[in-house]
């Protein structure tokens, strides 16, 4: 029976100071030889993870947490942001002084010149802040937007914008997608396309955005780095990503 493991990328592929160590690509490598698909599953853009594709050889990928899917480099759906929402959205944060970074599968723009939160978040994954333009989301389908504000506010959001699904990533940012979008409603549109069974397909993750796809994948495992709520919704707990996590749980499952 064909298997397919998707594997988150910060804090599950990539260790704690964004590098892929040995082990896991050793084990992406053993996978493959064993017949098993590999997939990734991740809230980053495309143009985000390209080298980490190339030097995994991994030619599908649920991103932007499950609104843009790419199955064997065909991309096979779509889910961006309703426009008239995304306005609304931006007016809003606006007036309550948050900026948003949009985010489409070739770039990222900022609706600001500078601001504090986006360069600590932004930096967090290790890329430059992005270029300004404030009316990007007017000419480009965006398929997630970033954004930056504390936690106590989380609420606030939530209540008045029931259209759109958020997930912190970040202490000073939060995911901002389609109502009812995750990486599990990605990964299914994956597995209808290759004819799997959902008892066969596992998935690896550390973070919030992890929790549904963990939950609908026949074999949900979580990073010894993952937070306890992520860990409470796997089948499974490995070691972090910094102690062979992907290379031990894999082993574990004898996928490898």
């Amino acid at each position: 029976m064909k298997k397919i493991v998707f594997f988150d990328i910060d804090g599950t592929l990539l260790d704690s100071e964004k590098k892929l160590p040995d082990n896991t690509r050793k084990a992406v490598e053993q996978l493959k030889k064993n017949g098993v698909y590999v997939a990734i599953a991740t809230g980053r853009a495309p143009f985000m993870f390209e080298r980490l594709r190339e030097e995994l050889e991994i030619e599908s990928f649920v991103s932007f947490n499950g609104q843009y899917v790419v199955f064997e480099n065909e991309v096979i759906y779509k889910n961006s942001l309703p426009t008239g929402e995304v306005e609304r959205l931006v007016n809003y944060s606006k007036k309550k002084n948050n900026p948003l970074v949009f985010l489409n599968e070739k770039s990222m723009k900022s609706s600001v010149l500078e601001n504090d939160l986006i360069e600590e978040s932004i930096g967090s994954l290790k890329f430059p802040y992005p270029a300004l333009d404030s009316d990007f989301y007017k000419t480009n389908e965006i398929f997630q937007a970033l954004l930056f504000f504390e936690e106590k506010e989380d609420f606030v959001y939530r209540k008045d914008f029931p259209n759109f699904h958020f997930i912190r990533w970040h202490k000073y940012s939060t995911d901002v997608l389609p109502a009812g979008g995750s990486k599990a409603e990605g990964i299914k549109t994956m597995i209808n396309r290759l004819g799997f069974n959902m008892e066969d397909v596992y998935a690896f993750g550390d973070g919030l955005n992890d929790i549904e796809m963990l939950q609908a994948v026949g074999t949900g495992v979580a990073m010894g780095n993952a937070l306890d709520v992520v860990k409470k919704a796997a089948n499974r707990t490995t070691t972090s990503v910094d102690h062979d996590g992907i290379w031990n749980g894999l082993k574990d499952l004898a996928l490898i």
